[in-house]
């Protein structure tokens, strides 16, 4: 490669002209205690406090890194053995990733001249410096630990291409071939242990996380709940698995910083658990809700029960009464707390607890910080959902507008093809046209014959987005594809999936 300078000069340094500060940062809890803090690190004096608060909390290695003097020596303990600490300075960041980048370049022949490669690295680490380009995090987490510091550690179970031979070939140090890559798709069988399972799955993702990469997985080949196995059980389901890997997820800092983990989940629209997987963030937000609010009521009227037990009579010397009969402040807080649905066991326990002598009781109360405790009880908080439509259904996906004529809609949907029977369902119908014969179960309902089909609807909640779910209902016969139609709009598309067909893909029939 030929490399033109644009923004450097030979012989001149990249950041000549740009003035490198003394900034700290720092991350607190939100009761004020101190959590990161990293005090006299340099940094180009543009930079904001953002993405001064990146680098150093996030991308500047905190181990292993030989430290220098305010003179640019090196420390030297008392062994006689550099003094390690973590990276300081904003420009040992840009030289470890440019330098590396250039020493690959130089060693695999890729620029024209050493001049080109000299061009290379000074119009890079400019561009850093200016924050005029950046490369994806994992490229600032690891590397050049090795070019440049000289890092090793045991193989994590990387494979990479041997330039000579051309061959993969696995790692036999960490950081020599480091992990740069931002994201990676992975596949999974429907097996639980061996090569390629769920397990595996697990150690894979753990893998990439670690060393600050994304991954993301169509679980649409896991069985659902109550699907046969081998052994002659039922399968667990797809959401008990994919809970754990949310679990493991939220254990593992990318990166090993404060970074989380990126995970994305994919599931196919026809999987017999999309209806659960669409709702599993919804409940899981509605246990919080219910932990948030459950926690201040219960301190609040549990509370109220002690303290009521406790009284004092004419002379101010205090007594025990827990007679709600004779204790109209203790009838009064039995009340609200039971109203108010609080356990009665704790209720209960408040009378053992007065009786002890104590008169304030500890129950844990929870907040909405999603970093607090509440969402760390909950599952579904370290993953990116989203569900994979098959192309096949696209065609039959289109909204109808409001305004046309029940004629149009009527003719619209109403195809001359019969769809599919299945079993008590219906595959392929579009539209809600009534179906004779197996599909109505039962007969009737109050005189008015029934069709069982399950109806996905699309709402877009604001401009150019939308969020699909699955719906099991029940259409009477007596309600025509005109009136059902007739709720399509821009922001709503009705369709109708297989019920009751086991594991079968849904496709169109038209």
């Amino acid at each position: 490669m030929k490399i033109d300078r644009r923004f450097t000069r030979r012989g001149v340094s990249p950041y000549e002209g740009l003035a490198f500060v003394k900034r700290s940062s720092e991350i607190r809890n939100p009761d004020g205690s101190t959590v990161f803090k990293l005090e006299n690190i340099d940094i180009p004096e543009t930079w904001t406090q953002l993405a001064v608060d990146i680098l150093a909390q996030k991308y500047f290695r905190k181990a292993g890194i030989p430290q220098h003097d305010q003179n640019g020596q090196p420390l030297v303990g008392s062994d006689g053995k550099p003094v390690l600490g973590g990276e300081r300075d904003a420009r040992q960041v840009f030289e470890r990733m440019a330098g590396c980048w250039t020493h690959w370049g130089k060693s695999h022949a890729y620029f024209k001249t050493a001049e080109d490669a000299e061009s290379f690295h000074d119009e890079m680490c400019y561009m850093l410096a200016h924050q005029m380009a950046a490369p994806n995090s994992p490229q600032w987490f690891n590397t050049g630990l090795h070019y440049a510091y000289g890092l090793s550690g045991p193989a994590q179970g990387h494979y990479y291409v041997d330039p000579q031979t051309r061959e993969v070939v696995k790692a036999t140090n960490a950081f020599e071939h480091p992990q740069p890559h931002a994201c990676f798709i992975q596949s999974i069988e429907d097996d639980l242990v061996n090569e390629n399972g769920i397990m595996d799955l697990w150690v894979r993702e753990a893998r990439l996380f670690k060393y600050g990469s994304g991954t993301g997985t169509n679980f649409s080949k896991l069985r659902g709940d109550g699907e046969g196995l081998s052994g002659g059980g039922r399968s667990s389901g797809l959401m008990s698995f994919l809970k754990i890997g949310d679990r493991a997820a939220g254990a593992i800092k990318s990166g090993g910083t404060t970074r989380r983990a990126a995970k994305m989940v994919c599931l196919d629209l026809d999987h017999p658990d999309i209806e659960e997987f669409i709702d599993w963030k919804v409940v899981e937000e509605q246990k919080v809700a219910a932990m948030v609010t459950g926690s201040k009521i219960c301190a609040q009227r549990l509370n109220a029960v002690l303290k009521a037990c406790h009284t004092v009579d004419g002379a101010g010397a205090l007594g025990l009464d827990l007679d709600h009969k004779t204790n109209p402040v203790l009838r009064e807080a039995l009340t609200s707390a039971r109203r108010d649905m609080v356990p009665e066991a704790y209720i209960q326990r408040m009378f053992s607890y007065a009786q002890q002598g104590f008169t304030h009781f500890v129950f844990h109360e929870y907040d909405t910080n999603w970093d607090g405790k509440a969402y760390q009880t909950v599952s579904g908080q370290n993953s990116n959902n989203s569900v994979r439509i098959p192309n096949e259904f696209l065609p039959h996906s289109k909204p109808t507008a409001i305004g046309t004529s029940n004629a149009e809609r009527t003719a619209r949907y109403a195809r001359p093809s019969r769809p599919e029977i299945c079993g008590t369902g219906l595959r392929g119908l579009h539209g809600f046209v009534p179906i004779p014969g197996r599909s109505t179960i039962p007969p009737s309902t109050n005189g008015i014959p029934v069709q069982r089909t399950v109806v996905s609807m699309r709402r877009t909640h604001a401009p150019n987005t939308c969020f699909w779910t699955i719906l099991p209902v029940i259409w009477p016969h007596s309600i025509s594809p005109s009136s059902i139609v007739r709720m399509g709009s821009s922001n709503w598309s009705i369709f109708a999936m297989p019920f009751g067909c086991g594991r079968s893909r849904w496709k169109s029939v038209y």
